[in-house]
């Protein structure tokens, strides 16, 4: 009998709603002080059978990276944190395409719930 052929298109990992403190911003008010992130990560990997962790990522990688990147000391922007969230998630041979959003909410309080950035890095 003729089968459909059926191949893997996408796999995409996601970790909503990181929630790191940071001392980010370039305003004096915002040195010496940290303030939230919320951060959305996707993850889209290499198409193939998934069937053991060593063959997708981990979600709490992405959360340590996060964590980690936030500890790390004053950025001024948060693209600065974006960017280096999103080069560390493809240091995962796995990963072939990243997409980061990161929301600062305190960043036009009471105007605005939130402002920020969203990344997209591909491994070329």
């Amino acid at each position: 009998t003729d089968q459909p052929q059926i191949r893997a298109l996408a796999t995409t990992v996601f970790v909503r709603g990181i929630r790191v403190e940071a001392e980010i911003g370039i305003y004096d008010h915002e040195h010496g002080r940290r303030q939230p992130l919320i951060v959305d990560v996707e993850l889209s990997l290499v198409p193939g059978p998934i069937e053991h962790i060593a063959e997708t990522v981990n979600y709490e990688t992405v959360v340590a990276a996060a964590q980690k990147i936030a500890a790390s000391g004053h950025m001024n922007l948060v693209e600065t944190f974006t960017e280096r969230l999103a080069r560390a998630c493809l240091e995962d041979a796995l990963v072939k395409r990243v997409r980061v959003r990161v929301e600062k909410p305190e960043a036009l309080a009471p105007h605005a719930e939130a402002a920020g950035i969203e990344m997209i890095l591909e491994r070329g």
